[in-house]
């Protein structure tokens, strides 16, 4: 079964083409800048080789129009007609307690994506442009819903509660949800498998560490605790995202600068995190060749954004009364070595030891601890795309 996967974002249309028959990336690329005249596709095809297209377009439809025009493209394509898409999975951000598994897409199911909009006013719209732009090009082909916040809904309240006058849970909605739900899946059933152990017999720890950035405690195969909140702002420091804060260091911002609630969103989700402790960016890799330059306020991120991560991880191993597995994952857990071990050195107290030779590898599965670690620590490139297909395939079968 051919799953065209999706993942629409504000000006931007991500896909990838998977035959879930035997699990091959058939394509995949994405559309970025849309709306602006300077709007392009990328794309990779099955054998490696990659390849840009200027477009010009103005809105999603056209994006995802030029996406399936690259798909069947006499040249550079991998099908010859539309009619070979099966399916098309969805990436949908946030899916409130309305959804606790992927669904098909249908009216009641878009009305339910909608109600959230007020709490995801930056991601719930976009995924909802990029359903119904495919619904007018590919009329008839079955759509899923794969939810961010899905995984998450086995947490118990008093994990996703917040110490807030009951009645906001009631009348808005403002609770723990979490995010990278998707990958927390993947990662968390895929260690399972390399090790070679049943899922409802472990106590994992998932971090998803890149620019943004969240830790997962899965107990039995179940999401009991996450460290990202209602939106993506809370938890671990990230790449221009603050993470936890106390409130009342923002009230005294806004009443001594005179601040909008605005410019907190902005200041809080696009000017702080890794990039505003710096100054000098969010990318690790520019931060580590700050740091090994003698930038001390470059080692004064990289040393708060590590320290955050053990924290959560410590916090996760109590609050689940141990833990088995420890899985790093994202462009910063699959890639940075140096993280990795910084961040497991302070919990040698709960048995963790890194194999030094086995965790310098990048993008690849891989166990690095040693074999005398009582916690297996395991890198597993996430793979949400994968998850989505399966979903979707499932749900169309």
């Amino acid at each position: 079964m051919k799953i065209l996967v999706l993942n629409s974002g504000s000006s931007s249309v991500k896909y990838k083409l998977i035959d879930t028959d035997g699990e091959l990336v058939l394509a995949e690329g994405g559309v970025e800048k849309i709306g602006l005249p300077d709007s392009f596709l990328k794309y990779k095809k099955a054998d490696g080789s990659k390849g840009i297209v200027e477009l010009g377009l103005t809105d999603h439809k056209g994006a995802i129009e030029a996406v399936l025009r690259r798909l069947t493209d006499p040249a550079d394509g991998c099908i010859k007609s539309y009619d070979e898409i099966n399916a098309v999975g969805h990436r949908v951000v946030h899916g409130g307690e309305k959804f606790a598994k992927s669904v098909i897409i249908d009216d009641a199911v878009k009305e339910m994506i909608r109600q959230c909009y007020d709490i995801a006013p930056l991601h719930n719209p976009a995924n909802m442009t990029g359903i119904e732009a495919m619904e007018q090009l590919l009329p008839g082909v079955p759509q899923v819903g794969v939810f961010d916040t899905a995984f998450h809904q086995t947490m118990p309240a008093k994990s996703f509660m917040y110490a807030l006058p009951y009645k906001y849970y009631e009348e808005d909605g403002v609770r723990r949800y979490g995010f990278h739900g998707t990958s927390h899946r993947y990662v968390s059933q895929r260690v399972c498998e390399i090790l070679g152990v049943d899922i409802k017999d472990v106590k994992i720890i998932t971090c998803h560490v890149g620019n943004g950035g969240s830790i997962t405690a899965v107990d039995g195969g179940r999401s009991v605790d996450t460290s990202m909140g209602l939106t993506p702002t809370e938890g671990l420091m990230m790449g221009t995202r603050v993470g936890d804060i106390d409130p009342g260091a923002l009230t005294y911002l806004m009443t001594k600068h005179h601040l909008t609630a605005d410019d907190v969103q902005r200041m809080i989700n696009k000017e702080s995190g890794m990039a505003g402790v710096s100054g000098i960016s969010s990318d690790m890799r520019e931060i580590e060749a700050a740091v090994n330059a003698g930038n001390e306020r470059a080692r004064l991120g990289l040393e708060m954004y590590e320290q955050r991560i053990t924290k959560y991880i410590g916090a996760y191993a109590a609050e689940m009364g141990g833990v088995d597995i420890i899985v790093f994952t994202g462009g910063v857990g699959e890639n940075q070595c140096g993280l990795r071990a910084d961040v497991c050195a302070p919990l040698a107290f709960m048995g963790v030891e890194i194999d030094p030779e086995a965790n310098k590898v990048r993008g690849e599965e891989a166990v690095i601890s040693t074999a005398a670690s009582k916690v297996k620590v395991v890198v597993v490139p996430t793979d949400e795309e994968l998850m989505i297909a399966r979903d979707t395939a499932a749900l169309v079968k």
